[in-house]
């Protein structure tokens, strides 16, 4: 009998052929003049097309919105251009992809900022971190609080980028509202110290992510847009004195929008699968009314007990994608992974992102 992790399963308006997802992965490889992705990128991703859905890497929304060297956006003709050709690739393989709309908010450095400006942020809190510049690893720069004038700029940049996705084939998108990034700040009181109408209250601090949700469902509908969420996770030092209060509010007032999906991140962003005693999964689940997709630390044992159970509705695997091209077939064949090699996981070409061996490859040279 076929477990049910390798089952179709319709999230929203997309219908999956499995439960597979891969997760967004940055991996610095974008144009280096444009930020656009190339022939490296129609490659890799179609390569990764039995996921029942693809999740483009993080993607910016605008050149503000960028935080890292070489990483790809949405707003120009040539990422458009660039992107079309990934989604045709991808569709042609028979796979589905929604693109992963992001904004960095105060990760960010003043050297990949348009004429050296500061990033912005909920608050002038700096994020204590590092980011690539191109060249080496700096510490982020301290933000400028955004203000209140230029939000109706930000949502309408998230609008366009949405359109963009929409221009360039994608299946959907998914809005970045995780792992410390710019509505991830202004959801955790940490970072957002404001004291205006986008700070303070729950209500207050949700405001932007449900502002930025409602633009975008100008022009997508409902079933074809995702929400990525890491209500308990402090990456890019982004917590919250209540993690569970942020996330019961978070999930119930999603329960309106009737989204394709809910992509939490069950833990720490790549560390321990840890959440406070007074969460409950499975309440957060049924209060969102989208189907829950997890993702942190899932091996194949896990994930096939968790969507068997009725936990989780599809399980988004990082890593193991990153070695393996045809990790769904591996998954559903219970075959050995490649191993993944961390010195090229960012930046450079081929090497470590187009060049790991399908199964049958693997088979082949040993049966040679």
């Amino acid at each position: 009998m076929t477990d049910i992790l390798f089952t179709p399963f319709i999230a929203g308006k997309l219908a999956l052929k499995n439960r597979i997802v891969m997760a967004p992965l940055t991996r610095n490889r974008a144009r280096h003049e444009d930020d656009a992705p190339y022939d490296i990128h129609v490659k890799y991703y179609s390569q990764r097309a039995g996921a029942g859905l693809i999740i483009s890497e993080a993607t910016q929304i605008s050149p503000e919105g960028k935080g890292y060297a070489f990483t790809p956006g949405i707003y120009s003709p040539a990422q458009l251009e660039g992107w079309t050709r990934v989604t045709e690739a991808v569709h042609a393989k028979g796979g589905k992809m929604v693109l992963q709309l992001w904004h960095v908010g105060r990760v960010s450095h003043t050297s990949l900022q348009e004429g050296g400006k500061q990033p912005v942020g909920p608050s002038p809190i700096a994020a204590g971190v590092q980011t690539f510049d191109g060249e080496k690893m700096v510490d982020t720069s301290e933000p400028r609080a955004l203000e209140l004038s230029e939000i109706p700029r930000l949502l309408e940049e998230f609008r366009l980028a949405a359109q963009h996705a929409k221009d360039a084939g994608f299946d959907g998108v998914e809005l970045h509202a995780a792992n410390g990034y710019l509505l991830d700040q202004f959801l955790k009181d940490g970072p957002n110290q404001r004291l205006d109408e986008y700070g303070g209250t729950l209500e207050n601090r949700s405001r932007l992510t449900f502002e930025v949700l409602d633009k975008i469902l100008e022009v997508w509908d409902s079933g074809h847009v995702g929400i990525r969420l890491s209500p308990f996770s402090g990456a890019n030092g982004a917590t919250d004195s209540d993690p569970a209060a942020l996330a019961r509010h978070v999930a119930t007032r999603l329960a309106k929008y009737n989204l394709a999906y809910m992509h939490m991140i069950e833990g720490q962003t790549g560390g321990p699968r840890e959440w406070p005693e007074d969460v409950d999964l499975d309440a957060l689940k049924r209060a969102s009314g989208a189907a829950y997709m997890a993702n942190n630390g899932y091996d194949r044992d896990l994930a096939i007990r968790n969507v068997t159970d009725g936990h989780v509705d599809l399980v988004a695997f990082g890593v193991p994608y990153l070695a393996n091209p045809d990790l769904a077939e591996r998954l559903e064949q219970n075959a050995p992974l490649n191993d993944p090699d961390p010195d090229t996981f960012y930046g450079g070409g081929e090497e470590g992102y187009t060049d790991y061996p399908f199964l049958e490859e693997v088979q082949s040279r040993k049966a040679g």
